[in-house]
C-alpha cells in the first residue's frame, strides 16, 4: 500500500480497497479525541489552509474542526470574492496555490470548476485535499459516508445501496468510484434530466460496479440497506454562488422524496438513511427522529474522517 504522507486526496478513483480500510482504521483510532471533545497536539506544528471558492458549512468547518482537534492551526479564505483569486484580477489557480503553499502545510480546496483541485496539485508542493470541485468529485464526503456505514452495519460488503438525487453531483461520482472496491449493488433514482451520464455509466461498467437505474424510490427502497439521498433541487455547481431563491426552483417531486410514511411502509427496519446536507424538502424533518436517520452521526463522522486524512497526509500517522 502506498504511503499517504504528502499525498493529494483528489479522487476516489485513485483509492485501492486496502487504502479505504486503512483510512477507516486511522479514523477509528482518532475518534475518541472527537468523542471526548478535547484537542490533541498531534499536528501542533502544522497549519491547514482553506481555499473555498464556493460556499460551505460542513466541508470547511469539518476540516477546520479536525485540524483544531489535532492541535493544528487554520488560515485561508471562505469567499474568493474577498481575495485576488476572485476580484478584478481573477488570479490563476497556479499563482494562488504557489502563494498558499508558503502559508501552511496542507490545502483543502472547494471550487466551482471541475478539476480545479487537480490543477492546484500540479503546482503545489504540499498536499491538496479536494473539498468538492464543480460536478466532479467529493472524496472526503463519501469516505465519511462509508465510515458511517461501516460503524453502523459492521461491514460494507454485501449491503445493497439506494442513491437518490441528482446523478450529475460530485458526491454521486465519488460514491460510484468507491463502490467499485466493495461488493455492493446500487440503484440510482433521479429525474430524467439529472440521470447518470453515458460517460459515467461507461466508467461504472469499466470499474465493474453492479448498478441499475429506477424511476421511483418505491421501486428500490424495500431492498436497500443503505439509502443515500441528495437534493434534486440543486444549485448550479459551475458557479461560485447560485443566487436563485428557493421559491424560484420548486419543490421535490414525490418520486425522489424519502418520507416517514415511505420508510415505515416500504423500507427495511434496519436500513440506514444518509444525507450529506444541506437539504431542501427531500427528507422531511419528521424523519430526523426515526430509527433510519443517520445524518447527524454522519456529520460527526465528517470531523473524524478529516482528522484521519489530515493526520495521514501530514505524516503524523502511517
Amino acid at each position: 500500500m502506498r504511503s499517504f504522507a504528502g499525498r493529494d486526496i483528489l479522487s476516489l478513483k485513485e483509492f485501492e480497497r486496502q487504502e479505504f480500510f486503512h483510512v477507516f482504521d486511522v479514523a477509528a483510532e482518532l475518534e475518541p479525541i472527537a468523542v471526548s471533545r478535547r484537542n490533541d497536539d498531534m499536528l501542533a506544528e502544522k497549519t491547514l489552509v482553506t481555499a473555498f471558492y464556493q460556499p460551505s458549512t460542513r466541508t470547511r468547518l469539518a476540516h477546520e474542526a479536525a485540524m483544531h482537534r489535532l492541535g493544528g492551526h487554520v488560515t485561508g479564505f471562505v469567499d474568493a470574492k474577498m481575495t485576488r483569486a476572485g476580484d478584478f484580477y481573477q488570479e490563476s489557480i497556479k499563482d494562488t496555490v504557489k502563494m498558499l503553499e508558503f502559508y501552511g502545510d496542507v490545502i483543502v480546496m472547494r471550487h466551482f470548476q471541475q478539476g480545479a483541485p487537480h490543477e492546484a496539485a500540479k503546482w503545489a508542493s504540499i498536499p491538496i485535499i479536494n473539498g468538492g470541485d464543480g460536478w466532479g468529485e467529493h472524496p472526503t464526503q463519501i469516505l465519511t459516508d462509508l465510515y458511517t456505514v461501516l460503524k453502523e452495519k459492521g461491514t460494507i460488503d454485501g449491503l445493497t445501496w439506494l442513491a437518490v438525487g441528482d446523478m450529475r453531483m460530485r458526491t454521486m461520482h465519488s460514491l460510484g468510484y468507491a463502490l467499485s472496491q466493495f461488493d455492493c449493488p446500487i440503484t440510482f433514482v433521479s429525474p430524467p434530466d439529472m440521470s447518470l451520464t453515458e460517460e459515467f455509466k461507461a466508467e461504472l461498467k469499466q470499474f465493474s460496479v453492479n448498478f441499475r437505474e429506477a424511476e421511483h424510490v418505491e421501486q428500490a427502497i424495500a431492498e436497500a440497506d443503505v439509502i443515500l439521498v441528495e437534493p434534486v433541487v440543486q444549485p448550479d455547481y459551475t458557479k461560485s454562488r447560485d443566487e436563485r431563491a428557493g421559491k424560484e426552483v420548486g419543490l421535490t417531486p414525490a418520486n425522489y422524496k424519502i418520507t416517514r410514511e415511505l420508510l415505515e411502509t416500504k423500507a427495511k427496519s434496519d436500513a440506514i438513511l444518509l444525507h450529506s446536507l444541506p437539504r431542501m424538502d427531500e427528507v422531511p424533518v419528521d424523519v430526523d427522529i426515526t430509527r433510519w436517520s443517520r445524518y447527524w452521526q454522519e456529520a460527526f463522522n465528517g470531523v473524524v474522517m478529516r482528522m484521519a486524512l489530515l493526520a495521514l497526509v501530514l505524516g503524523a500517522m502511517e
